[in-house]
């Protein structure tokens, strides 16, 4: 198709989001990665700011709360297609990770924030955001030392409360991020007691149950809830001795009670964010370790399993898993018998991989990706313009 006018005007993404974007995945080294990101400075400089201007933000929304509807957009799978309404979507995605880090549930929350930025979206064509619901230590979410589950506070309920019902305003398809690896980090104040629950059988369940399962029923009448994920980038908390370098018996362990506890409470969706496909892939590389047999070999539930891949692509990674834009998911050795979406991807690397972000977004929907979702960016208006029937299935 014919390339697109120019760029296209900037989302004015906010300032704390722009200065604490993380190239995905960040300060890993491992044995595919040469490369090493500053995502750690990144996540202190969010929380410095956090912490320094979290008072000054508004915290209580003078709005009605009003999440549910009424199942007309709910997002389902049917073979390799994401659909609503027995109409194809393309998600054409962003990432908006947080405002201040760990929003929900601090002082720091801010609502007209949310506001304007979905705003910003909905008026640049964007149909998804992806948001960490919960960035590391336990802001909202509260574990006891020994890693059990302890508590949710009201006000995680109360702030996430209003991003749905903001999502719903402005018709943005939420994938809500559960979980880091940022939690497993041994400069994260809390991170034994995460890597104490996650290591656990009971400890997991007692967090499914405590907090998943709720917070899928609580949402389940959103529609704009298209999907949880349960983890951004789990590889890490495999690889890096700083993560802990906890067994993936253990991690999918996690994904498998938590997918099926999600599965026999709502009708939400479920995926994981790995940060490269070589443990998202069921040939070549280490296995998947989010594929129905795995996880169902941990729970020993059928209902166990994640209902699209969402995998994440940074350019230091085409040494060895090659560019998953200029390929179908099935080539870039995904299982392309679920939708395949591309869940994290630089706003802007052209200058190592020579195509813009809005060259990606055209090519992966030209090669059967069911979407996009980069960190931050304005490249999104082009897909809305050409498949735009996709982009919004309901007019």
């Amino acid at each position: 198709m014919k390339k697109t006018l120019g760029r296209i005007a900037s989302l004015l993404l906010c300032a704390a989001v722009a200065a604490s974007a993380v190239s995905c995945g960040g300060d890993k080294e491992s044995s595919s990665s040469s490369a090493a990101s500053n995502t750690e400075s990144k996540a202190e400089a969010a929380q410095s700011e956090q912490s320094d201007e979290g008072n000054e933000t508004a915290s209580s929304a003078p709005i009605d709360i009003d999440f549910e509807t009424d199942g007309t957009a709910r997002v389902t799978v049917d073979g390799n297609k994401l659909e609503v309404s027995d109409k194809e979507l393309w998600i054409n995605g962003v990432n908006t990770p947080w405002d201040k880090w760990n929003d929900f549930g601090s002082d720091a929350f801010n609502y007209v924030f949310w506001d304007s930025h979905f705003q910003e979206l909905e008026d640049n064509g964007v149909n998804a955001s992806r948001i960490w619901i919960n960035c590391n230590d336990m802001i909202g979410v509260k574990l006891d030392e020994n890693g059990k589950f302890l508590e949710v506070t009201d006000k995680h309920w109360q702030d996430l409360d209003v991003l749905f019902t903001l999502a719903k305003k402005h018709h943005i398809y939420i994938m809500a991020t559960l979980l880091s690896f940022d939690h497993f980090k041994d400069s994260n104040n809390a991170y034994e007691n995460w890597r104490s629950m996650i290591t656990s059988s009971d400890n997991i369940d007692s967090f499914v149950e405590g907090y998943v399962i709720p917070f899928a029923k609580r949402y389940d009448s959103c529609d704009y809830l298209w999907s949880i994920d349960l983890m951004n980038e789990p590889d890490w908390v495999y690889e890096n001795a700083e993560d802990g370098q906890i067994p993936w018996e253990n991690i999918s362990d996690y994904f498998a009670r938590a997918a099926a506890g999600i599965h026999e409470n709502s009708d939400i969706l479920v995926t994981v964010g790995f940060g490269i496909v070589k443990y998202n892939s069921d040939t070549d590389y280490e296995g998947n370790k989010g594929s129905d047999e795995f996880l169902q070999s941990l729970s020993g539930n059928e209902n166990s399993y994640l209902d699209f891949w969402s995998t994440h692509y940074y350019y230091w990674q085409q040494p060895w898993f090659g560019y998953p834009f200029s390929v179908t998911p099935a080539e870039f050795k995904l299982d392309d018998s679920k939708p395949c979406v591309i869940g994290e991807v630089a706003a802007n690397d052209v200058s190592e991989s020579g195509e813009t972000a809005e060259v990606k977004y055209e090519n992966a929907y030209n090669n059967g990706w069911n979407g996009v979702m980069t960190w931050t960016s304005n490249a999104t208006k082009r897909i809305a313009e050409i498949a735009d029937e996709k982009v919004h299935p309901l007019g």
